[in-house]
């Protein structure tokens, strides 16, 4: 199986309109076959910065194709590389506050510190 990798793999690359594959060269299937020897998919947060350029400069160089049946019936997929959109941050409902409670200092203590 690695050697189907190896000699015509492909990366498949997760995008908002559907799994995209890009052709690589025998050097760029080694550097992602060691990319990906330990999982089949990554999303691209996880990514360090130097593969994040490198599979961005990937798909600029050889340019995207969409080939439906790619990884079962063609061409092996070396790994997939996930792009999911960043969530923002939910917002959750302002708490009310918490209910007074009987202080353990004496009333007469907090005046005297406060004056």
């Amino acid at each position: 199986m690695w050697m189907d990798k190896l000699a015509d793999g492909v990366l498949q690359i997760e995008t908002p309109i559907g799994p995209r594959y890009v052709r690589l060269t025998l050097k760029q299937r080694v550097y992602l076959m060691w990319m990906f020897r330990n999982f089949p998919s990554l999303p691209q947060q996880v990514l360090s910065r130097r593969e994040q350029r490198f599979v961005e400069r990937l798909s600029e160089e050889n340019g995207y194709a969409s080939m439906p049946g790619l990884g079962t019936a063609g061409l092996p997929v070396i790994g997939r590389i996930e792009h999911r959109l960043q969530s923002h941050a939910e917002i959750l409902p302002m708490r009310k506050p918490v209910a007074a409670t009987k202080s353990p200092v004496p009333e007469r203590s907090r005046e005297a510190a406060s004056a």
